[in-house]
């Protein structure tokens, strides 16, 4: 039954502003996985604001992905960066983890950004979590040197270290659209 459950996996699309509620739930609950890592007290004390999510709505570029069983399992925030599509946030529900929502969600999101003209992804992420660093480089996303980040990067990677997330973990990636 799993698989044909996996095979008929919905599709991500464009929220209801009335959804985008139940977003930041999604990420406090993917950000519990953190609990122990050097990174979770940044992640529990800093996460999406509803502004943040109308503003994403807006500009068409947050997505989400329904659950099998009803509401929703995951999201991906987006926006630009320097000219480039940037993943903001993306998150999947513990409950719903390890079914593609992840990589359903991403691939549609880089669809639709080459689609719109961007020549490139970019994120920063965690190194050590599996599904962080490893998961983006197996989409094909490449870790960018810290000596390549341009000024959209560097600004990124202050903001993060001003937040206190641990730094020799965080990482850049980029991917050619």
């Amino acid at each position: 039954m799993a698989g044909s459950a996996r095979s008929r996996r919905p599709e991500p699309r464009v929220p209801h502003a009335d959804e985008l509620g139940v977003l930041p739930g999604i990420e406090q609950r993917a950000g519990e996985l953190l609990e122990g890592h050097d990174a979770y007290q940044v992640f529990a004390g800093h996460g999406l604001d509803l502004p943040a999510l109308h503003e994403g709505l807006r500009r068409r570029q947050v997505w989400v992905v329904d659950a099998a069983d009803g509401g929703i399992a995951g999201y991906l925030l987006a926006g630009e960066l320097a000219g480039e599509f940037h993943v903001l946030q993306m998150d999947v529900d513990p409950a719903h983890a390890r079914r593609g929502h992840g990589r359903a969600l991403l691939r549609h999101a880089l669809a639709m950004a080459r689609a719109d003209g961007y020549p490139a992804a970019v994120l920063t992420t965690l190194s050590d979590v599996p599904w962080n660093a490893a998961f983006y480089a197996s989409e094909g996303f490449v870790t960018v040197p810290e000596a390549e980040w341009g000024a959209g990067l560097q600004a990124v990677m202050a903001e993060e270290a001003a937040l206190a997330f641990p730094m020799h973990l965080r990482v850049a990636m980029r991917r050619v659209l």
